[in-house]
C-alpha cells in the first residue's frame, strides 16, 4: 500500500521575491512526513491569480493539500478565491463567520478611532468561503479552512507561522483529514547527525555500508554546518535501517554526536545539566552569536550564566580579564586570548564552564601570518579545557556563523569529556 500524498502551497509574493523566508513550508512538510503522509512537493507562488491557480489545481491531485497565506481582506489575498476556481466551487457568505470577523474588526476600528465601514468590506471577503468549506478557527480576522473532496483534503491557514501552527492541530482534527489520515502509515526514522566530516565523506561512507534498500530511503543534507543523515524505513525495511545505521557508527563513529533532533546548543545545556554545570561565554569576533544560540532554547537560565562581547582589546582586558601584556604580546587573535576570554568568562561570571572565540571576520584585517577566516577557540572546565584553530571560508557572515558552530561543538565536546572522564 502506498502512502498517502501530500502537497503544500506556500502564497505570498513576498517570498517569491526573496524578501522574507519561507517557514511554513519545511513546518508543515516535517509534520506531513511525521504524520505517515509523504510530503511530495512545497510549492511557493506569488500572489498573482493565475500563477496560484495553476498551483492550487496541482496541489488538489493530492491526497492532502495544505495551504498557507492569502487569507487577509486586502485585493492580493486571493487564496480562497482562487481554491474556489480551481475546485470548481461556488463562494458564498458565512454568516457566523461574518459575525466573528466583524467582531474582531470593529474592536481594531475603534482601537485605532476609525470608521467600522473602513473594514467591512475586507471582513465580507474573509467571510466567503467555498461551497462546503469548514471553519476550524480564526487567527485575528484570517480563518483557517478544511476542505474535503472525495477521500482528499484541502487544508487552508494563515501566512504568519505563529497563526498557522496555533490553527494546524485543529487542522488535524477535522473529519476530512482524519479520513486521510487514517490511510498513512508513518515511517520508521532514524537521524545520524555528525560533524567534522565532509558531506562526501559521510556520502562515501553510506555507499560503502550498502546504501538504500526497498522501503528504505537515506538523505545526506548539510546543515548548520553539519552533516544529517535521515534514514526513512518502511515496517519492512526496518532490519535494513538498522544495519545501515551501524555501519554508520561504525565508519565515522569519531564524528557521529547525536542521534536524535535537538540542535548543539540544546546538547550544550542537556550535558551541562546532567553534569550541574554552569555556562558562560566570552565572544570577539563572533559578537554574541554562541551566548544567541544558547539562550535560543527554552530552559536555558538554569545552566547559562551570561556572556560578554569584548571587541577591543581594553574591553578584553577591563570586563574579562584578559592580561595586557597578553594581548600586547600574542595580539588579540591568538590561541593564547582565546584561553584567557574562557577563563574571563568563568571567573567574571561565576560559570563552570568558559567558552572563548576570537578571530579575524573580514573583510579586512588579515595578515599573511593571521589570514581572514582565522579563529581560535577555547572551552575551559573546572579541571581541564579544549582548544581549536580554525582557517574559515567564506564571508564575514559565513566565517561567523561556522565559528559559532565551532564553538558550541567544542563546548559539546568538552562537556562529553568531563562526563566520560571525570576530566
Amino acid at each position: 500500500m502506498t502512502r498517502p500524498r501530500g502537497v503544500v502551497v506556500v502564497t505570498g509574493s513576498e517570498l517569491v521575491r526573496g524578501e522574507r523566508t519561507d517557514r511554513n513550508g519545511p513546518f508543515l512538510a516535517a509534520e506531513l512526513l511525521r504524520l505517515g503522509i509523504e510530503p511530495a512537493r512545497i510549492a511557493i507562488v506569488g500572489d498573482g491569480a493565475a500563477e496560484l491557480e495553476a498551483a492550487l489545481r496541482e496541489g488538489l491531485e493530492a491526497d492532502l493539500c495544505v495551504v498557507s497565506g492569502g487569507l487577509g481582506p486586502t485585493h492580493d489575498d486571493r487564496t480562497v478565491q482562487m481554491l474556489a476556481r480551481a475546485a470548481g466551487l461556488e463562494l458564498a457568505v458565512d454568516p457566523e463567520l461574518e459575525a466573528e470577523i466583524e467582531g474582531f474588526s470593529r474592536r481594531i476600528a475603534e482601537r485605532l478611532k476609525r470608521p467600522y465601514g473602513d473594514f467591512a468590506e475586507g471582513v465580507r471577503k474573509q467571510a466567503t468561503l467555498p461551497a462546503g468549506a469548514l471553519v476550524i478557527g480564526v487567527a485575528g480576522t484570517a480563518p483557517g479552512l478544511v476542505l474535503g473532496r472525495n477521500g482528499s483534503a484541502v487544508v487552508v491557514l494563515p501566512g504568519p507561522p505563529p497563526e498557522l501552527q496555533r490553527l494546524w492541530p485543529a487542522a488535524l482534527e477535522s473529519a476530512p483529514v482524519r479520513a486521510v489520515l487514517s490511510r498513512a502509515r508513518v515511517p520508521d526514522r532514524r537521524a545520524l547527525r555528525f560533524y567534522g566530516a565532509s558531506e562526501s565523506t559521510v556520502a562515501r561512507a553510506l555507499a560503502e555500508a550498502g546504501g538504500e534498500a526497498d522501503g528504505l530511503t537515506a538523505t545526506i543534507c548539510a546543515r548548520e554546518f553539519e552533516i544529517h543523515v535521515d534514514l526513512v524505513a518502511e515496517k519492512d525495511a526496518r532490519e535494513s535501517a538498522d544495519r545501515l545505521a551501524s555501519a554508520l557508527r561504525e565508519r565515522l563513529g569519531e564524528y557521529l554526536f547525536a542521534e536524535d533532533e535537538r540542535p548543539v546548543e540544546a546538547l550544550v545545556l542537556d550535558s551541562a545539566r546532567e553534569l550541574g554545570l554552569t555556562v558562560a561565554t566570552a565572544e570577539s569576533c563572533t559578537g554574541g552569536l554562541v551566548a544567541a544560540r544558547l539562550t535560543s532554547v527554552p530552559g536555558s537560565s538554569d545552566v547559562f550564566r551570561g556572556g560578554i562581547v569584548a571587541y577591543a582589546n581594553d574591553v578584553k582586558a577591563a570586563e574579562v580579564g584578559v592580561p595586557e601584556e597578553l594581548l600586547a604580546r600574542h595580539g588579540a587573535v591568538s590561541p593564547e586570548v582565546a584561553q584567557a576570554l574562557a577563563a574571563g568568562a568563568r571567573e567574571r561570571l561565576g560559570a563552570d564552564v568558559g567558552i572563548g572565540v576570537s578571530g579575524i571576520a573580514g573583510p579586512g584585517g588579515g595578515t599573511p601570518e593571521k589570514p581572514v577566516g582565522r579563529v581560535y577557540l577555547h572551552a575551559e572546565g573546572p579541571r581541564s579545557g579544549l582548544a581549536r584553530e580554525l582557517d574559515l571560508g567564506g564571508d564575514r557572515a559565513a566565517v561567523r556563523a561556522r565559528a559559532t558552530a565551532a564553538a558550541l561543538h567544542l563546548a559539546r565536546a568538552l562537556l562529553a569529556q568531563i562526563r566520560d572522564k571525570g576530566a
